[in-house]
């Protein structure tokens, strides 16, 4: 269950966006130059987002067409802010008493990924100079935009799986299956630990087929600690709302609690830890 400590606080503007590190001065003398992104908000959530109280940053922007989004008001880069790594920071390390026992820190979105260079220096320093455990949520999509050094500083990977069937997640994101997998399969490689999470929605992607490819695909690769079934939620609730594409909203089904069960049933059958 989260419990969000106040409402999602709207990032402050940035300064420009000037990229890269390690300016010189006219005398000479070394200086850091600042990262800017595109950031629609933050909040403090639990048991949501990661392990323990987190402070989660969201960037705006996703490449996906999600019949339903948990985060529709994140989806265009627009509807965010110009905003500093070093404003982010200063606002997380207001909240280390919180977030240092047993939680961290979060970059999710939208798609952050599509911010990959922002994206990274959030995680690196969030790592190094916070000293936080750190999440990275993505659908996968463009997992290619992350290079090695961007994962090193990933304590977990909050991955969305959506379907087993190419069919099936094109219905549901309006995009291909390949990337995720493929990008699935390198965090394996490198040893990256993951969470997946598969969002049961009724009508597309509760086919016991579906479920039982999406759970020997993730029991195949190793790496992964765990799944969250998690139920699509009802059309015009916050984190439900529909993207202008796909399923209209009045033929939206809630799942029911037993095909959830169900759902996870087929999920701990391979071994996996499920929740």
């Amino acid at each position: 269950m989260t419990a969000l400590l106040g409402r999602d606080t709207p990032a402050r503007p940035g300064a420009g966006y000037p990229p890269g590190n390690g300016a010189a001065t006219p005398a000479g003398v070394a200086t850091r130059r600042p990262v800017n992104g595109s950031v629609h908000s933050w909040h403090l959530s639990f048991g949501k987002d990661g392990p323990g109280t987190r402070f989660t940053v969201l960037l705006a922007g996703c490449p996906l067409q999600c019949v339903y989004c948990l985060h529709p008001d994140t989806v265009r880069t627009r509807n965010g802010r110009r905003t500093s790594a070093d404003e982010v920071l200063t606002e997380a390390a207001r909240h280390r008493p919180l977030i240092e026992t047993g939680g961290g820190l979060t970059v999710s979105g939208g798609e952050p990924l599509l911010q990959p260079v922002f994206a990274g220096e959030l995680l690196h320093r969030f790592k190094h100079e916070l000293g936080c455990h750190t999440v990275l949520g993505t659908s996968g999509f463009l997992g290619a935009r992350a290079g090695d050094a961007l994962l090193r500083d990933v304590d977990l990977v909050l991955l969305d799986i959506r379907s087993s069937h190419p069919e099936i997640c094109r219905r549901v994101t309006g995009r291909h299956l390949g990337p995720t997998l493929t990008f699935a399969r390198r965090l394996a490689g490198l040893g990256r630990e993951v969470r997946v999470r598969f969002v049961l929605v009724p009508g597309l992607t509760d086919a016991e087929e579906n479920i039982t490819g999406a759970a020997r695909f993730v029991a195949s690769l190793g790496n992964v600690t765990g799944v969250d079934v998690l139920p699509c939620g009802r059309p015009g609730e916050r984190g439900a709302r529909p993207t202008g594409r796909g399923t209209p909203a009045r033929h939206v089904r809630v799942p029911t609690e037993e095909q959830l069960g169900t759902a996870r049933a087929i999920f701990a059958a391979e071994g996996l830890n499920t929740a």
